[in-house]
């Protein structure tokens, strides 16, 4: 990765409140507090390691309002607001520099059917397939492989990468980014038990996604059973996810890697899953609420609060109930101790 920047580059960029110190460097490299040199650029993202910034190397560090302390020799202070959110920008702009800029138009292997429509800028790669009645807007890039079913929207500026499927009649949103192997609109899981058979119901239903979302690489997003299953705005969706049908996630949540949600769940805005959660199906998650990591939930949960444990409890108690677990093994040693004195072991 090739990078070069200015000091002024930098500040035009991170909006530093203040600037302390000075440098004749160029900024060439990102490196943590305990690796930079002189050409890098860090950050303090963790208060644990303020300690480590007055030794570190960097020549430029982003810092909070709350940090004391001088800058070294040949090396300057941005004070921002959020170093991490700071830092993030500009590694927006070198991925932006770094980003596929292929020309506009279809590759001769895609195949494209004639009522498809392909925004003008739109670039379409090898061995795509977009089915009659499918739109892709401007700008959107489909690397190679990628199958936009029969009567399916893709909005502008989206990048649908290796071996994506949309499945027919669903919605991308603007700015989406579905990494590769993501699959949206897969059939949700539902079967009556009929005269001792399992048959299959039609899933009739549709999936969309709202601006700005992101999914991660062989997530899965099933449509729904009928009416639609939905990701709002700006949500972001880790790896290995597992969406199931009718499911309604609100607006900028995390869901991070190997959750799974089962149907008819709804989660509102702002709400955080933690790895390999399971959340049970036909469940109201309110906004704002955290699901730590691990957890199980069974009940619903009320907006803003945090839980743990499977079966997810309110955080504090789960904690209580951990240490009085792991304590166990020495009440049962002191109640057999006990048992004997009393004449009863």
């Amino acid at each position: 990765m090739q990078v070069s920047f200015t000091l002024a580059e930098i500040s035009a960029i991170t909006l530093p409140a203040r600037t302390v110190g000075a440098t004749t460097e160029p900024i060439r490299g990102i490196a943590s507090l305990g690796t930079a040199q002189p050409g890098d650029i860090t950050f303090l993202g963790n208060n644990k390691y303020k300690a480590s910034v007055p030794a570190t190397q960097a020549s430029v560090v982003l810092l909070p309002p709350d940090y004391v302390g001088t800058p070294g020799p040949n090396q300057v202070h941005l004070i921002v607001e959020n170093p991490s959110a700071a830092l993030s920008r500009l590694c927006s702009r070198i991925e932006q520099a770094l980003w596929p800029k292929p020309k506009a138009g279809v590759h001769p292997s895609a195949v494209v059917a004639k009522g498809a429509r392909i925004a003008p800028s739109a670039t379409i790669g090898p061995l795509c397939v977009v089915e009659d009645g499918a739109s892709v807007g401007e700008r959107t890039y489909l690397q190679s492989g990628v199958f936009v079913g029969r009567g399916s929207f893709v909005g502008e500026d989206c990048w649908l990468m290796a071996g994506v499927v949309v499945s027919a009649e669903c919605t991308v949103g603007k700015r989406v980014r579905l990494h590769p192997g993501v699959v949206i609109g897969a059939d949700g899981f539902g079967y009556e038990l009929a005269k001792g058979r399992h048959e299959k119901v039609p899933q009739v239903g549709t999936v969309v996604l709202g601006d700005d979302v992101e999914v991660g690489a062989n997530s899965t997003i099933d449509r729904s059973r009928f009416e639609k299953t939905a990701v709002g705005e700006g949500t972001k969706i880790d790896n290995l996810v597992q969406i199931g049908h009718n499911v309604v996630i609100g607006s900028h949540c995390l869901l991070c890697g190997q959750v799974g949600i089962a149907g008819s769940t709804t989660l509102g805005d702002y709400v955080v899953v933690g790895g390999q959660c399971g959340v049970a199906g036909h469940l109201n998650v309110g906004s704002g609420a955290m699901i730590a990591a691990h957890s199980g939930v069974k009940d619903d949960i009320p907006a803003k609060t945090t839980v743990w444990g499977s079966p997810s409890l309110p955080l504090l108690l789960e904690q209580k109930l951990t240490i009085l677990r792991n304590r166990l093994p020495e009440l049962f040693k002191r109640v057999g101790e006990l048992e004997k004195k009393a004449g009863k072991g």
